[in-house]
């Protein structure tokens, strides 16, 4: 018989609004072998040169990023949890095999027993297969994820059944869990519009609220609803729907069951702040929400994929980066900033080390000199980049 693995190490949580000052950091990147110890993975050389500096990181929240179109093509076959992944950038070198959600979970589990505090987990849900999906057509676009038809459900809380007892299986704590990766872009979730007019309802509130309930449905004791994961779009579209407008609309029963908002901001773009905090205390909820923003990252990315047009260096990216972090932290709402991602994806230029980890970006810096802080009143780093 097997024996079960240790316990992780109790950490506070992070979905309270601070009484002071504070910002706890972290990152997203789906490859192990980046931070994973040596009993789990055998990490190739060119991978281990980096993993200390970004453990450096002291990430209070890892966000584990789960594909259930990856995971399920076949809807005769449950969800291959441990699917290896060649651990390469597409056809990008270099590569680093990994099995999949096993070996992601282990490495967690191996962190989070160090006794850290650190290493919560947030877990995001993403990708509809094309058998569970409804007709994706969104105004003329070419998007891939057309929203889970209502008989699908039974099948993604199967999958969300299958992620938490995998993490039970190997001491992995997952403390929060949200439905949906950006529900209000055409990209993640669609269509998102009744017709192509801004003004048109959004049909991306009723699916993202039943992906919500499911996921709801099968939370474990001590495990939170995190709601949100949007993209910062701040008034609606043709295309899209405002995350003001998402707040808006879901039922407020279901708002207020969540004790944290997640948003996605990059730095190029307007901090989303402000507009996420007026609509959701135009909810009413007897509890404040913590705000946590669960993707951001700085780089000149393509225009296509990132409102950072106007950053033109890394170094100049580096110093918006400073100054919103310190924005945030000054922010009582605000808890918790993400990194997206480590290693930089190359059709999305904003990780910390290059595609072919030959270097790090100035970022890194920046983001170790913050190291995972949590604590009210600490002040914030200086620049370090």
């Amino acid at each position: 018989m097997a024996t079960p693995s240790p316990a992780p190490t109790p950490a506070a949580p992070l979905d309270e609004p601070a009484p002071g000052p504070s910002l706890a950091v972290g990152f997203t990147e789906p490859n192990p072998n980046l931070f994973a110890p040596d009993d789990v993975l055998a990490v190739p050389p060119e991978w281990a040169r980096w993993r200390e500096r970004v453990l450096s990181i002291k990430p209070a929240l890892y966000r584990l990023v789960v594909e259930w179109n990856t995971l399920q093509p076949d809807p005769a076959v449950p969800a291959h949890l441990q699917a290896g992944d060649p651990g390469c950038m597409r056809d990008k070198q270099p590569c680093a095999f990994y099995a999949g959600l096993l070996d992601q979970l282990r490495a967690l589990a191996a962190r989070q027993r160090e006794g850290s505090g650190a290493w919560q987990v947030l877990v995001v849900f993403t990708g509809t297969p094309a058998w569970a999906a409804v007709p994706p057509a969104d105004c003329g676009d070419d998007v891939e994820n057309g929203a889970p038809r209502h008989d699908a459900l039974p099948a993604y809380r199967r999958l969300v059944r299958g992620v938490l007892d995998l993490a039970e299986q190997v001491g992995a704590e997952l403390r929060y869990l949200s439905p949906w990766n950006e529900p209000n872009h055409p990209y993640a979730l669609s269509p998102q519009r009744a017709a192509c007019d801004a003004g048109a309802p959004s049909r991306a509130v009723a699916p993202y609220a039943a992906l919500a309930r499911a996921l709801q449905a099968e939370l474990r004791a001590g495990q939170q609803l995190v709601l949100g994961e949007t993209a910062g779009l701040l008034e609606p579209t043709s295309r899209a729907t405002s995350v003001p407008e998402l707040i808006r609309r879901l039922p407020r029963a279901l708002v207020c069951a969540a004790p944290v908002w997640s948003q996605h901001a990059y730095i190029g773009g307007t901090d989303p702040v402000a507009a996420v905090r007026a609509a959701l205390d135009a909810r009413r909820c007897p509890r404040e929400h913590a705000i946590w923003i669960t993707e951001t990252g700085v780089g000149p990315a393509p225009g296509g994929f990132s409102l950072a047009r106007g950053i033109t260096s890394e170094r100049q990216g580096c110093r918006l980066l400073h100054d919103r972090l310190r924005a945030w932290h000054r922010a009582l709402d605000v808890t918790v900033a993400v990194q997206y991602t480590v290693r930089e994806d190359d059709l999305f230029p904003t990780g910390l080390v290059t595609t072919d980890l030959s270097r790090a970006r100035p970022a890194l810096r920046e983001w170790q000199a913050w190291g995972g802080r949590a604590a009210p009143d600490d002040p914030a780093p200086e620049r370090a980049c």
